[in-house]
């Protein structure tokens, strides 16, 4: 084996935070292979279904807000330099009962970070947006700098420029292992192919536990459905109706306004099927609860958009046991970086992950404090 086919740094999962991590690399010259089992962006993993949301002011924990402000900057970077509409500013409001944990995170975060958050009583939301019916005891959260990302263009952007700058990409390729400790550096097995490379970073969301089974990675995949009702336009379309999300005790939900006509677009934050990622398929109906949750959370909050269904959709989740990120360097080969458990929030941090991802593999670190990511913390 010549010297040329060791890559710099292979990335096994170019999908959300793989292809974005490939084009940084890539742009830095970087010799970059990617290797995917599918052909992104596809509907197999975690990113397809148009949409996802971006909120600065942060419930899930303040610690996120740096990260986050710095994805949305690269995020309206990459809608910049390749032209496609990538962001798209709804804004996003939050609801729920006052007290919920969730929102008084995001108040917290808000005051924090000196980030331009809106209260509104039940009463202001409900004349603000006729198209929500809340009890008067809920709060709204109305971040209005946020919005959108749409995501499988936001991962055609990434693919296109990583491509543009050299980078390899490898398709429809599922790898079968890695061997993090050959003498020729870090191996990469396929059915077909053995690839080399000096630095390994593994971003394969649902299949990382079954990539890295020496780790026990403390991540579940989870089968989550989604759909698209018929919703009047003059109520729930995007110049009338903002993103959102509903953080009730029994009906946690988060959506978008109707675009182009398509619906309005609703999803669980909660609930779901644990599955083996390999037996995902898009079957949406196949539970009652696919489309019976989503319209038990619009006739509540959204009656006017509980239509027809248009579509619905599955995707996956990756929970990790605490629902934050999993990002760190492999106990044996610090030249294996991984990154995991994106728990149904990572891809608004896609675009700062590639960035994070391709510093751990040139730097030796980020300039991001990501010690709260460590798989340390589960004690492995």
């Amino acid at each position: 084996m010549t010297k040329a086919t060791v890559f710099d740094v292979a990335i096994i999962g170019a999908g959300t935070m793989g292809m974005a991590a490939g084009a940084f690399l890539a742009q830095q010259k970087v010799s970059t292979l990617l290797i995917d089992a599918f052909d992104p962006p596809h509907i197999n993993g975690s990113h397809h279904g148009d949409t996802r949301l971006i909120r600065h002011a942060y419930g899930e924990g303040r610690q996120y807000v740096t990260l986050v402000k710095r994805a949305q900057q690269l995020w309206e970077e990459l809608e910049k330099q390749t032209g496609y509409k990538i962001f798209e500013k709804t804004g996003v409001l939050g609801l729920g009962p006052k007290d919920s944990p969730f929102l008084q995170e995001t108040i917290a975060a808000a005051q924090k970070y000196e980030l331009p958050l809106e209260l509104l009583t039940g009463e202001e939301i409900k004349e603000r947006w006729p198209g929500f019916s809340v009890p008067d005891h809920f709060i709204g959260c109305f971040e209005a700098g946020s919005g959108i990302i749409y995501s499988e263009t936001a991962i055609q952007a990434y693919k296109e420029t990583a491509l543009k700058n050299g980078a390899n990409l490898v398709t429809n390729t599922p790898v079968k292992h890695i061997d993090v400790n050959d003498e020729q550096g870090v191996k990469i097995s396929t059915e077909t192919t053995t690839y080399y490379a000096k630095k390994v970073i593994v971003t394969a969301g649902a299949w990382a536990a079954k990539l890295l089974p020496d780790l026990n990675l403390p991540i579940q995949p989870t089968r989550k459905a989604v759909a698209w009702f018929e919703a009047p336009s003059e109520l729930y379309d995007a110049a009338n109706f903002p993103a959102f999300f509903v953080e009730d005790t029994d009906k946690k939900a988060y959506g978008f306004p109707s675009l182009n006509g398509a619906g309005l677009k609703i999803g669980k934050s909660d609930g779901g099927q644990a599955i083996d990622p390999n037996s995902h398929t898009q079957n949406f109906g196949l539970y009652e609860t696919d489309e019976g949750d989503l319209r038990r959370v619009l006739e509540t909050y959204m009656p006017g958009a509980n239509g027809k269904l248009n579509q619905g959709k599955t995707c996956l989740y990756t929970n990790s046991s605490d629902h934050d990120f999993i990002v760190d360097y492999h106990p044996e080969n610090n030249h294996v970086i991984f990154a995991c458990g994106f728990s149904g929030h990572g891809f608004k941090f896609g675009s700062v992950m590639g960035e994070v991802l391709s510093q751990m593999a040139l730097e030796g670190q980020s300039q991001f404090d990501i010690s709260i990511f460590s798989l340390k913390r589960f004690g492995l």
